[in-house]
């Protein structure tokens, strides 16, 4: 569980860190900020930044959900087995 609370904390905080950054130019150039804009635009740029920087933590992810996918096939293949024999 370790990986996903990083992997998800570091999307909110690039998410978040996108956001200001939005939201302080489209301030800095028109002292109007209509915040739905700079949400949907800070969440499409977060979400590209994040598939390059965060690729390893990502990778990291994925490979203790597979883990933990191949013991839980593991254990399931193992009762189903012992119903057979029985």
């Amino acid at each position: 569980m370790k990986e996903f609370w990083v992997y998800t904390l570091l999307r909110l905080g690039l998410f978040i860190g996108t956001f200001a950054i939005v939201f302080g130019i489209w301030f800095a150039i028109t002292r109007d900020v209509p915040v739905l804009w700079v949400v949907v635009i800070a969440f499409v740029v977060s979400g590209v930044g994040s598939y390059y920087i965060l690729e390893r933590p990502r990778e990291k992810f994925a490979a203790k959900v597979e883990g933990r996918a191949a013991k839980a096939t593991q254990k399931f293949e193992e009762q189903r087995s012992k119903e057979d024999a029985d």
